[in-house]
Order: structure tokens, then sequence, then C-alpha cells
């Protein structure tokens, strides 16, 4: 069992990081643009791009890539992992496309906050130009509801990508998993679901102490904590 879990753990971890980036990069990047002009059509059309996101399912978006991109158009291999050039954009983009999502709903959010705030305003006064006040004033604070989520995030990326490695045929702990629920292998299961649930606890106790040490008003509480 040991050899079939640190076999997978790395295929696994691997299309897990790649998801993340993929959902970082969509999710940061729309959730921005939506907060610059909020309840706009700027706003409203990446946030509806997002709950269509959040509410298609990964057996569903999985299927319908494949049926375009691999079988339609061509443009993609469908199986494997590593095998083929290309093997790995497709499953990265349906496991990473819900949690982009999620992400860009939490860069709204949090930017919105931050964007209201008055050391943003005066910044604003001073004539900085708008991208100089994101970039270098209002990120910081307006990722920290994301830093928060990728903890859970990345845990939940390793522990769901059950049927994206069964629809790719991806050679990961997933789809160990899956043949080990077919074949009654109950240790296998235990054991794996052990493993996985140690990391979901790890990730997330990594995400809480990276969030606080980003927020300055955690950061003197826990200063304040510490000299008294």
């Amino acid at each position: 069992m040991n050899e079939i879990l640190f076999s997978g753990l790395p295929v696994t971890a691997e299309l897990g990081l790649y998801a993340l980036m993929i959902a970082l990069v969509i999710g940061v990047t729309a959730g921005v643009f939506a907060s610059l002009k909020p309840n706009t059509a700027q706003d409203y059309v990446p946030m509806s791009l997002a709950m269509i996101g959040i509410c298609m399912p990964s057996f569903l978006l999985g299927p319908l890539l494949v049926l375009i991109f691999g079988i339609g158009l061509d443009w993609l291999p469908i199986t494997g992992w590593g095998d083929i050039p290309g093997d790995k954009i497709l499953p990265s983009i349906t496991l990473g496309s819900a949690y982009a999502a999620y992400i860009a709903r939490l860069s709204r959010a949090g930017m919105l906050e931050i964007l209201s705030q008055d050391y943003i305003r005066t910044a604003r006064a001073k004539g900085l130009p708008e991208w100089r006040v994101v970039t270098q004033h209002a990120l910081r604070g307006g990722l920290i509801p994301v830093i928060a989520f990728l903890g859970p995030a990345f845990a939940g990326l390793l522990a769901g990508s059950f049927v994206v490695e069964t629809i790719f045929q991806i050679p990961g702990l997933g789809r160990f998993y899956v043949q080990a629920a077919f074949n009654r292998d109950y240790t296998m299961i235990l054991g794996t679901t052990v493993f996985l649930s140690t990391l979901i606890v790890f990730f997330n106790l990594v995400s809480d102490v990276v969030a606080a040490w980003l927020n300055p008003r955690l950061r003197d509480q826990f200063k304040a904590g510490a000299g008294s």
C-alpha cells in the first residue's frame, strides 16, 4: 500500500499544483477586474461566469472539454499524464475551474473592502495611477481571503481529484482510490483516507498561519498577547 500511495502522490500533487495555478491566475484576474467597477457590466460578466464555474461539476466539465478540444477540434490529448505533449492541460483546467470561480468571488469581495479604505482614498488623492493604487496598496490586503483559502483549496484539489483522474486515466491517488473501492480493498481505502485527511489538516494550518502573518491587525494582536 505504501508503494501505491507514494507512487500516486507525486502525480496527484502535480495535478493539484497545475490546477491551483490556473485557478489563481483566472480567479484573481477576474476578481480584481470586477472589483474596479462594481455593479457594472465589468463586474456582472466575470461574476456570472464564476457562478457558472461553481455550479458546473467536474464530471460534466471534463467530458465536455474532451468532446470539444479532444474529439471535435483534436487539439489536445484526452488521456494519460506526461506521455504526450499537452495531456496535462485538460485535466488541470477541469480540476481548477471550480476553484477559479471561488477565488474570483473571494478576490472581488476582499478588493471591494480594501478599495473603500481611507488609505486607498489618500493614495488616489495624491494622483497615483489606478494600476499603482491597486498593485502597490490594495492587492496585499485584498487578497488575504484568497491566501486563507489556498490551504483548503490545495487540500481539496488533492482529495477531490478522483473524478478527474478517472476521466482522464491519470495514475494518481484518486484513481487508485476508486479502483480500491471497486475491488473492496478496505486497507487501501482506509490508508488513503487517513493520508489525505492528514494533508487537509496540514494545509489548513499552513494557510491560517500565512493569512495571520499577512494581516497586520492579527500580527499586532499576537505581539500584544506575547508581550503580556
